[in-house]
C-alpha cells in the first residue's frame, strides 16, 4: 500500500464502520473453527496492528508486515505484546516452518502479486491440521479509485479464489461473500465515483457518527449469520482454507 493509506488505515481502522464490521465477522467465523486456547496466530498483512488484539481472544499472535513504519506504528500502538516482523510474501517469510496454526490474509492477499505461490509458501508455516482464513475484496468490475489507492492487484469472485486456493494445494472448507446487506450502497457509491471521476473512494474516511453507527449496525447483522450459513453475494468474500 502507499504511505498514505497506512496513515489512513491507523487514524480510521478503530473506528470505521467497515473495520469494525470484518472484525465482527472474523471473529464469528473463529469462534466456529473451535480453536485450541494455545493457538499460534499469524497474521499476514498486519498493517498497523488493527486486528492484533481480536486475534489475541483466539491464541497468541504475531505479525508479518512489509512496511517498516506499519511495523513501527503497530508495535507502538500495541505496547510490544506481539511478535510483529517486517517480511514480504513470497520470499521473505522470517518465522519458522510449523509455526503457526492459523494463518489470516484479511484483506492482504489481493495486494500480492504472487498470491498462488504465497498460499504455497504458507504450507510450510502451518503445524499439521492447521487453516489459513482469507477475506478479499469482491468482484473485479467493482474495481475503483479506492483499489488503486490500496495498490490493490485484484479482486476475487468466488471462482477465482477457489482456483487460487486449489492451485496452491489447499482443500476448501467454506467460501462465502460477505457484506452483503451494504452491497447496493456499495455499488452505487463505486458507480458513482467512476462517473464522476473522483480520485478516491467517497467511502474511505470515517463518517458523521450516526451514519458510521448506522452502516455498523448493519453489517455487524451478518456476523451471526455467516457463523452457520453463506451468502450469495456481497462487497467481499471469505475462504478457510485446509491443507491437503
Amino acid at each position: 500500500m502507499s504511505p498514505e493509506a497506512y496513515l489512513e488505515m491507523a487514524e480510521t481502522e478503530h473506528e470505521h464502520w467497515w473495520f469494525r464490521g470484518r472484525r465482527d465477522v472474523v471473529c464469528s467465523i473463529l469462534r466456529q473453527l473451535a480453536l485450541a486456547p494455545d493457538t499460534r496466530v499469524l497474521e499476514v498483512g498486519s498493517g498497523t496492528g488493527g486486528n492484533l488484539d481480536i486475534l489475541a481472544r483466539f491464541g497468541s499472535v504475531s505479525g508479518l508486515e512489509m512496511d517498516a513504519n506499519a511495523v513501527a506504528m503497530s508495535i507502538e500502538r500495541t505496547a510490544g505484546r506481539f511478535d510483529i516482523r517486517r517480511g514480504r510474501c513470497p520470499d521473505d517469510v522470517p518465522f519458522q516452518d510449523g509455526a503457526f496454526d492459523l494463518i489470516c490474509f484479511l484483506d492482504c492477499l489481493e495486494h500480492i502479486a504472487e498470491d498462488v505461490c504465497t498460499l504455497r509458501r504458507m504450507h510450510a508455516l502451518l503445524a499439521p491440521g492447521g487453516s489459513i482464513l482469507v477475506t478479499v475484496p469482491a468482484y473485479q468490475w467493482l474495481w475503483s479509485a479506492h483499489d488503486e489507492f490500496l495498490h490493490h492487484h485484484r479482486r476475487y469472485d468466488r471462482a477465482s479464489l477457489t482456483r487460487c486456493a486449489q492451485t496452491a494445494g489447499y482443500r476448501i472448507e467454506r467460501v462465502t461473500y460477505f457484506n452483503t446487506l451494504l452491497f447496493p450502497l456499495a455499488v452505487a457509491v463505486r458507480l458513482c465515483d467512476r462517473l464522476l471521476r473522483r480520485g478516491r473512494s467517497s467511502g474511505d474516511a470515517v463518517p458523521a457518527e450516526p451514519l458510521n453507527a448506522m452502516l455498523y449496525g448493519i453489517f455487524k447483522r451478518e456476523s451471526s449469520w455467516l457463523a452457520r450459513h453463506g451468502l450469495p453475494f456481497g462487497v467481499s468474500l471469505l475462504a478457510v482454507l485446509k491443507s491437503d
